[in-house]
Parts: structure tokens; sequence; C-alpha cells
């Protein structure tokens, strides 16, 4: 390989079995990453350039592309490769694509020119809440910051009493006409104005009160009604034109409220449901009865059946979270835990015992399921056991 030369698959990063639309994808892509109007006075990647158009110009052609496989650099007919500079394009939509508009004005294909009017940027306010103020609903007033056209300069950035000049670069178009080489001969580029920096125009003496920006910082304060039902993390409020401003005449971006929703020491909420753990006593839960259940409200009697199960989740409808901007509501849902008392006195000890005798086991259905299975397992497996764990005994 040549002295100083890298692999022209290495410098479009490409394997060598690449297809000609995969070379002409990875070409563009480098070529734009080094472009000489996008690093002005940038030797590296002037030189860099060089290299990709070199490497391109082998590649995209069969029959160079094909000694360049068989020999490298060294190919036996004497031509070799490199050292064209700029040349080889493989069509004119290759080199469009890279100079954007170069052979007239404007800000080139997706580009966008500085002095142009550009929409102000949005901005996002996280309005924290109480459990019971999403749910019912409530009216908010909080306060925020943004940028906003300076009064003293009315936006031009400019000290009162002058103006800004136009740029004598651009003329005020805020963009350059730059000349290249190309395999065309030379082909003129616009890019952004250096003097002024896109915007057209040049402020001699800036504005005391926004140091030449054209805005300062304010404080807004907003007073709005929060619907009932908002859940956290979500944007049920845009206000226009309360973002940052725009610019060159564009208009105000918008204020985006989204909610933090603070969590609450019983309920837990899935969209409109509510859920929550109700413990209950060993007698209510052998002999049902009337409980207490707990609701946004205050609380909720509710009867549950006798032989309710430790961890039975129970529904009652209508008491979750009404939805937002609807009528309707969600439901709730509240799971039983059995508290088994824990200090018991000889007498109490005396009674339990009494009432498990009684029971004899009849009342335990899982338990004596369960003892079934067990027993089932055993029999099942007794020889297995008894090979295994019987000898020496």
């Amino acid at each position: 390989m040549a002295a100083n030369k890298r692999d022209y698959y290495e410098v479009l990063g490409v394997q060598k079995n690449a297809s000609d639309d995969d070379i002409k994808k990875a070409y563009r892509k480098a070529a734009k990453s080094c472009h000489p109007d996008l690093h002005p006075d940038d030797k590296d990647a002037e030189a860099r350039f060089k290299e990709v158009n070199e490497a391109y110009e082998v590649l995209s052609d069969p029959q160079k592309r094909a000694r360049y496989d068989q020999f490298g650099f060294e190919d036996p007919t004497g031509s070799g490769f490199g050292g064209s500079g700029f040349s080889g394009f493989g069509n004119f939509d290759d080199i469009f694509d890279i100079f954007g508009s170069a052979f007239g004005g404007g800000a080139g294909r997706g580009g966008r020119r500085q002095n142009a009017p550009q929409r102000g940027s949005d901005l996002q306010y996280n309005l924290q809440l109480t459990f019971e103020e999403a749910a019912f609903g409530c009216k908010k007033e909080f306060s925020f910051q943004r940028n906003a056209v300076c009064d003293a300069c009315h936006g031009t950035g400019a000290k009162e009493g002058t103006q800004p000049q136009t740029c004598p670069t651009c003329n005020g178009s805020g963009q350059q006409r730059v000349t290249m080489n190309s395999p065309f001969g030379q082909v003129q580029s616009m890019r952004t104005c250096q003097t002024c920096g896109g915007r057209g125009k040049i402020i001699k003496e800036r504005c005391t009160k926004c140091g030449g920006s054209g805005f300062t910082r304010i404080k807004r304060t907003v007073t709005l009604n929060v619907p009932a039902g908002v859940d956290d993390g979500q944007n049920f409020k845009t206000i226009p034109g309360e973002g940052e401003p725009g610019r060159n005449g564009g208009p105000s971006g918008d204020l985006y409220i989204i909610s933090n929703v603070r969590p609450h020491r019983i309920f837990k909420r899935d969209r409109y449901d509510l859920y929550c753990d109700v413990p209950i006593t060993f007698s209510q839960a052998a002999l049902g009865g009337e409980i207490e259940v707990p609701t946004l409200e205050g609380t909720t009697k509710h009867t549950i059946p006798a032989g309710t199960q430790e961890g039975t989740t129970i529904r009652i409808r209508n008491q979750g979270v009404q939805q937002l901007r609807g009528s309707g509501r969600g439901d709730l849902f509240f799971t039983v835990h059995v508290e088994v008392p824990k200090h018991l006195n000889e007498k109490q000890k005396e009674l339990l015992h009494q009432l498990e005798d009684s029971l004899n086991g009849r009342e335990y259905e899982r338990k004596k399921s369960f003892g079934d299975q067990v027993h089932a397992y055993i029999k099942e497996n007794a020889e297995r056991f008894k090979e295994r764990f019987g000898k020496g005994k």
C-alpha cells in the first residue's frame, strides 16, 4: 500500500462487499461531516474532504474499483489511484447533496437563515398537586420565569436612541457567498455570515438593560383551573404564547403544564380506579358483617360475607376518580388482610382451643386439601423414600 494512504474502504467506513448504494450513502455522510464550507479555515477538515473524494472517485467506478480490489494502490497499468483532488463524483446529485444550493442563493437544503422569523421555544412547568386536588380539580396560582422582549430597546439589542446597522459583509441577508473548487470548476456556496453571525445586522452600541440580546428575564404569574381527574405526569394544559419570545418577528412559544401529583397515604391510583388495603379481625373474616372502608370523600360502610379469606379483593363501583373532562367515575378496589392477634391471655387461648376442637378441622378447606395432597405425595413415593433414606436405619 502506498505510504501515508489509508484503505479506501476504511476511509468511507464500508465493508469490501458494500453495494454501490452503500458506498454512495457512506460518501455523502463522510463528505458532509468534513465539508470545508462547514469547517472554514480548518486544514484537517479540508485534507479529510480530499481523502473522502479520492476514495469515492475509485470505489464509485466499477473498473477502478475492480483494479483497486485486485492490486491495491500498486496498479500494474501504471495509472495509479488518487491525487486528483475533487474529481470523479458519480452524478450531479452526489455533489448537489453535499453543497446544498451551491449554484444559487438561499440557505441550502433544509437550512434556515438566521435573520428569518423564528418561533420561540416552548416551556414546561411542573405543577405540584395533592392527590385530592388532582382527583377533584382546583384553582392554582403559580409563578415562573421566562424571557421577554426588552422594553428599553424593543428587541433590537441597540442602545436607546440608536438602531442596528445593516451588515456591510452580507448586506443584511445573513449569508456569505464562498467559492471552492469542484469537478465542474469553481462552485459558489452559501454559508452563515461570519461578520454578523447570520443576523444581517450589526450593533455598535449595545442596550444597557439587556446587554444587546434584545431580551430580559421576567416573572410571570398564572392562575388556572385544574380539571378533575388529572393524573400524574399528564400534560393537561397548554397556554399559547407563554413560552419564550420569537426572534425576528416570529411568534412566541407555548407553555405546557405538567401535573406532578403527590402520593396518597392510603390510596394508589390506576387511571381512574383506586386501590387500598383494609385490615379486618379474625372474627370479622369468619363471621362476616359490616366494615368501614375509606373513600376520597371519607368512609363508607360495606358488608363482607362470612368466611372471607385473607387477600380477598372487593370492588365498590363509582367510588374512584372522576374521568378527566367526563361525567363517569372509576371504581374502588379494597383488599382485606386478616389480622391475627399476637398477645392473648390464658382465657382467650382456652376459648380458641375450644373453638379449634369443636371445628375438628372440618371448616378448613384449604388446610384439608393441602394435607390430602401431602399424604398422596408421600404414598406415591414411599418406595423411593425408603430406598434413599431408609439405609442404615
